[in-house]
């Protein structure tokens, strides 16, 4: 990396944020046969994505592309991270049927890799792990051929509901980290950094031979020498697989943007994690955790 770029990664913003969002972020609106006979089988069966809830701008890409991230366990969330564009507040009842209409969606579109991730269910004893284990349970039944990676809440670090998920046999243990410990009372209140760490160590102990992943956005504040610090504890608990994307501010009510990251500074980021040994490094503007994640996939020989 030049020492012009590791000086401006390792500061705040240094001017005012532009009025117009970059070139590297504007992206078509969403479209095609794929997109319209996804939203379609949507509504039809009652689920929800997180393409749609969090407004991931790759929705139009990825839903093209016949690939769709499910979100579970309906799609009010129990906390209120700064960061995030999903509703909050007090969640739907508790929907046993879930898993086998999801595993009919995704037999349906007759997916390679599925990937299923949930609001934060704070609210019932396991924490929503149940209904994940038998999502996982059913895709695997109803398409033997598809392999599911699941980006679970933290379950409040409960041993007992990450192992039953665990259990379950996903291909792919994902939980996000999101920012650096110095943002997290700011960013995800509700989180705990040391926590995350410790779900990934405890993964690796129950199941070795699942690869882990996790993801992070920039632009909150956070500077150059802690992402790279924060990249060093996930290779310390064995993390395969790292995202790493641009934060876009869902609303005037949330975090405000400290700044843009250059496509230039995403591919240092990215040379920076490979060298540090992650098996895959998903890193640019509009990476979300599971953007292409059926490259990632074959990229870690999953």
């Amino acid at each position: 990396m030049s020492d012009t770029l590791y000086q401006i990664m390792g500061r705040h913003r240094a001017e005012p944020l532009p009025e117009r969002k970059p070139s590297w972020l504007r992206v078509k609106a969403p479209g095609g046969e794929n997109y319209a006979r996804l939203k379609g089988l949507m509504k039809e069966l009652d689920l929800h994505t997180v393409c749609e809830e969090a407004h991931c701008p790759n929705v139009g890409e990825c839903w093209q592309h016949g690939t769709a991230t499910f979100m579970i366990l309906g799609d009010v969330c129990t906390r209120n991270c700064g960061y995030c564009a999903v509703s909050h507040g007090r969640p739907p009842k508790y929907d046993v049927g879930e898993p086998a209409r999801v595993a009919s969606a995704i037999a349906q579109m007759q997916l390679q890799h599925a990937v299923i991730t949930s609001v934060d269910r704070d609210d019932l004893p396991d924490f929503g792990a149940w209904i994940f284990a038998e999502t996982i349970r059913q895709i695997h039944e109803q398409l033997p051929g598809c392999s599911v990676e699941v980006l679970v809440p933290d379950f409040q670090g409960k041993e007992d509901s990450i192992r039953a998920v665990l259990d379950a046999g996903p291909e792919i243990y994902n939980h996000n980290t999101e920012t650096v410990p110095r943002l997290y009372k700011r960013a995800r209140p509700g989180g705990r950094y040391e926590r995350v760490m410790q779900i990934f160590r405890f993964a690796k102990q129950v199941a070795p031979h699942i690869p882990t992943k996790t993801g992070m956005m920039v632009g909150l504040g956070e500077t150059k020498e802690e992402l790279v610090a924060v990249m060093h504890d996930l290779r310390a608990v064995d993390v395969d697989i790292l995202t790493l994307g641009q934060y876009l501010r869902p609303s005037d009510d949330h975090l405000p943007l400290d700044r843009y990251y250059t496509p230039e500074e995403f591919r240092a980021l990215r040379d920076i994690g490979m060298g540090l040994g992650f098996r895959h490094v998903e890193a640019g503007p509009l990476v979300r955790s599971s953007y292409h994640a059926w490259e990632q996939v074959q990229a870690a020989g999953v």
